[in-house]
């Protein structure tokens, strides 16, 4: 069995990618025949989505290679941050173009959905926005979680959700994903 794993930022420091690889660890520790590939945006950059660049490069190879990676998973673990109370504009732009290829985008994936900020609000405009639209485009979401005030609630060092309560949502959710499949 095989989770694709991301954050919707492309960011460097992306706390979102810190909390995916997390959670990532988490499913395989409860499930070691679990294989979790934990990708990053910026290996699928490309220009700003219009008809007419469309028109003019057809679909990149960047969108037909998350597409296919999407594809080729059983399950997927995505963490939105949140800009302006809404999708990143490189996760919005990688999606814009893979949804030109097939607005089956998800593929009839289980999913996790998750979202953190450094705010109390933990992103959750957006991953309202995510986990409503999810089934529009083949997804099937499984649990969805928020992550609030992550500087407070994540200890860089150790690569762990320091808050007990937090801590034991995330795993409810990942076991929740991996029931699903």
């Amino acid at each position: 069995m095989k989770i694709l794993a991301f954050a919707a930022s492309n960011s460097r420091q992306s706390i979102n990618q810190q909390l995916v690889s997390y959670t990532g660890q988490i499913i395989t520790s409860l499930n070691s025949d679990i294989n979790i590939e934990v990708i990053d945006l910026n290996d699928y950059e490309m220009p700003l989505f219009s008809v007419d660049r469309e028109a003019e490069l057809g679909q990149p190879e960047q969108a037909k290679s998350f597409f296919n990676k999407i594809g080729a998973a059983d399950a997927l673990i995505i963490s939105f941050a949140e800009h302006n109370g809404t999708y990143t504009a490189a996760y919005k732009n990688l999606f814009d173009w893979t949804s030109r290829i097939n607005q089956k985008v998800f593929q009839n994936k289980s999913m996790l959905l998750m979202a953190t900020s450094p705010g109390a609000g933990g992103a959750k405009n957006v991953l309202a926005a995510a986990k409503n639209s999810a089934s529009y485009f083949d997804g099937n979401v499984i649990a969805d979680i928020s992550i609030p005030q992550f500087n407070d609630n994540f200890d860089t060092q150790t690569k762990q959700i320091t808050n007990p309560e937090l801590a034991k949502a995330v795993e409810t959710a990942a076991q929740n994903l991996l029931d699903s499949l």
